[in-house]
């Protein structure tokens, strides 16, 4: 069976308790840290003026030639451990070195709103106005 569609999450959002354990996400970053023995990244983000760190385990994406400063992006599922805390494992890690971060915040607000748009619309053609 299939996994469910990931949903793009800040990285401010991954830590914040935003997103439950086992749910699919795509979120981005910078790789700042590769530990290869232990198979995890770490990406980061600045959102309002604040550094946001995503640990990712690497193992299921593995060999793979890690770009320090480079821009990734990574699909996979939530995962809490008390040792790390929360953290991604990748089931894809893509370098997009060179995307325009701040158009891709941009487009991730826009899909959101798209997609809060269609719900309402489901839920008024569900239940019309002025039925009884």
């Amino acid at each position: 069976m299939l996994a469910a569609a990931a949903i793009f999450h800040f990285p401010w959002e991954v830590n914040s308790g935003a997103v439950q354990e086992g749910e699919s996400v795509r979120t981005f970053g910078r790789l700042v840290c590769y530990q290869p023995a232990e198979s995890r990244a770490t990406l980061s983000a600045q959102h309002a003026s604040k550094e946001h760190s995503v640990i990712v385990h690497t193992l299921f994406v593995e060999p793979f030639n890690p770009i320090i400063g480079a821009q990734y992006i990574v699909l996979g599922e939530i995962e809490t451990s008390e040792e790390v805390g929360v953290t991604v494992r990748a089931r894809v890690l893509n370098c997009v070195d060179g995307v325009n971060i701040a158009l891709l915040q941009k487009a991730i607000n826009e899909q959101r709103s798209f997609f809060r748009q269609r719900e309402c619309k489901q839920v008024d053609a569900a239940h019309p106005a002025g039925a009884t």
